[in-house]
């Protein structure tokens, strides 16, 4: 297993757990404004960590950490994602899948499976806007579609999320977001981050004051909406 990043302590990537989180490479998506160019685009290239270094990690931290956050890139793109999974789960932990839900297949296998105990999934844009904000011109909505049913009429704990930029995500574009995800569980705005390993740079954020103002927006649709990484 290639992993690329390990944080050794989150209090903010599971909700409710103390939990680490693994980094993953590769994805199937293109988003402009992700933070993570070098696992996206050139994950070949990016420093790696041995599986036994990180799993002998978990092993010391047992009884400290609840949980294992596994993000990317998208990690259900990892043909030895099932293997790594069930080695976290033999050490007791509860474990946390960011996915952008292209991989419906994959998302059900893991969750019939128990191997999983969380997702987060990214709703990257209103359903019409969706190609131009992935980069991807050869895009299935029905694959997001089906993640989500899946999700919202399953017993799996999930949140949808959302990171939002000024130049893609209108009031127009969460409205729209809201009426489509209505009834599920919890849904976060994340507020955009300028940096230099964003893909391309040319987005801006909302305030914070405006960011409120789009979780009041969507409250009108979704019962728990909150917001992440406000100033």
């Amino acid at each position: 297993m290639r992993i690329h990043g390990f944080q050794k302590l989150t209090l903010l990537d599971y909700p409710g757990k103390v939990a680490c989180t693994i980094f993953l490479g590769n994805c199937n998506f293109r988003c402009p404004f992700c933070h993570n160019a070098g696992l996206v685009l050139s994950a070949d290239k990016e420093p790696t960590i041995e599986e036994e270094e990180v799993l002998a990690v978990l092993k010391k931290r047992q009884g400290i950490l609840d949980g294992v956050c596994i993000t990317g890139g998208e990690p259900t793109l990892n043909a030895d994602l099932v293997e790594l999974i069930e080695k976290i789960k033999q050490l007791g932990y509860a474990v946390k899948l960011d996915t952008n839900g292209y991989r419906p297949k994959v998302l059900k296998g893991l969750v019939q499976e128990g191997l999983i105990d969380y997702v987060a999934m990214d709703i990257k844009n209103s359903l019409p806007r969706y190609p131009e904000t992935v980069g991807v011109s050869d895009f299935h909505p029905e694959k997001i579609q089906e993640s989500v049913d899946f999700l919202m009429n399953g017993s799996l704990d999930y949140e949808f999320r959302t990171t939002v930029t000024r130049e893609l995500h209108s009031k127009k574009e969460l409205i729209e977001i809201g009426k489509w995800l209505q009834g599920c569980s919890r849904y976060y705005l994340q507020q955009y981050q300028e940096s230099a390993s964003v893909i391309r740079p040319v987005f801006s954020k909302y305030t914070p004051e405006e960011i409120l103002q789009l979780k009041e927006l969507l409250e009108g649709y979704i019962k728990e909406v909150y917001v992440r990484g406000v100033e």
